[in-house]
């Protein structure tokens, strides 16, 4: 009984950091790269880097290789994703995704 719930809750938590991880990947990925040379951060090819080396880590922490979950390295790679939520994306999300503007309002004539 002990052996499954510890098996839950290590799963649980290693799918929670994964998704974590993806999604700090893909909000940097929407980002446009003015913005980390703007804040004085590293440049956005190197966050994508190091974001998306620390997703493959954590892919790797899911079951059922549910062992690497707990290893030394899944837990450095919660750093980055950590950093980039605290630290990175308060201080570039002022700048946008990058996309065109939409219309705001109703468009178009009565």
């Amino acid at each position: 009984m002990l052996g499954s719930l510890q098996f839950l809750v290590l799963a649980t938590l290693a799918v929670v950091v994964f998704v974590v991880q993806l999604v700090a990947f893909v909000d940097g990925a929407r980002r446009p790269a003015k913005a980390y040379v703007s804040e004085g951060k590293l440049t956005k090819n190197i966050w994508l880097l190091i974001l998306g080396i620390a997703a493959v880590i954590g892919f790797l922490g899911l079951p059922p290789n549910l062992w690497t979950a707990t290893s030394f390295f899944n837990v450095i790679a919660t750093a980055p994703a950590i950093i980039y939520w605290v630290d990175v994306r308060p201080r570039i999300l002022p700048y946008g995704t990058g996309g065109g503007r939409r219309p705001q309002g109703p468009t178009g004539g009565w």
